[in-house]
């Protein structure tokens, strides 16, 4: 059994699973010994611990004897070493500190109910409620966590998202940017074309011009030879 802070009396044994149930649980009844109202309660607030071992059920009751200044002391020293050896964290969330200072608080109100059955009740009512709320907020911690995870996967997702998209606009974008420049080199080419057929229209054009100017001096001398003959 699991050494505890809270003060136990000497473990009885209560039966052996060789027996028939019947047999058992006359044997149970006959190991108990007899109890006073201030054992009663504090059984009551700190249950007795059972366990089977070889084949035999042992419980142990909580020790209904005063603590002394030596006993206090004796608890803070066992607290203080038990801290260390099971390595407990000293800030933030840690079990096993939470169970070592719970099985202190419970050995002080068996200390208290022992002197005082109402003060210890009274001191139950509070370790109740302080459990009550630090289940209370480990639910609210646990869902926020819940909620932080699920917010931190959603933006992960988003990003992931954009990431995605931006790598399609970069490619779009890249593509376009290549139909523009193939674009530009067509206009380019049409343009070079363009000019050049132009050009040669016109040097075709001038030709001509040229030509029927020549034809036309030509004729206009031969016209003025004509008018210029004597006649017979």
């Amino acid at each position: 059994m699991q050494a505890s802070l809270v003060k136990y009396n000497t473990p009885i044994l209560i039966s052996t699973t060789t027996g028939g149930k019947g047999k058992k649980d006359k044997k149970k009844q006959d190991a108990q010994p007899a109890m006073t109202q201030t054992e009663d309660i504090l059984n009551s607030i700190l249950p007795p611990r059972e366990w089977t071992a070889e084949d035999q059920l042992w419980v142990q009751y909580v020790s209904s004897t005063p603590a002394t200044r030596a006993d206090v002391i004796n608890l803070q020293e066992d607290l203080d070493k038990w801290l260390q050896q099971r390595q407990a964290r000293e800030t933030g969330i840690c079990p096993i500190r939470e169970e070592l200072y719970s099985q202190c608080f419970d050995e002080l109100i068996r200390q208290v109910t022992i002197i005082c059955a109402e003060r210890g009740l009274l001191l139950l009512r509070v370790r109740d409620e302080i459990r009550m709320t630090i289940c209370a907020y480990q639910s609210l911690y646990e869902s926020s966590i819940a909620f932080g995870m699920r917010k931190a996967l959603q933006a992960e997702q988003r990003r992931n998202q954009h990431q995605k998209k931006m790598k399609d606009l970069h490619v779009a974008n890249n593509k376009l940017r290549q139909d523009v420049e193939e674009l530009e080199m067509k206009i380019a080419q049409i343009e070079r074309q363009e000019a050049e057929r132009r050009e040669a229209e016109e040097k075709k054009h001038r030709e001509e011009v040229e030509m029927l100017r020549k034809m036309n001096a030509a004729r206009k001398e031969q016209l003025e030879s004509l008018l210029s003959a004597p006649k017979k």
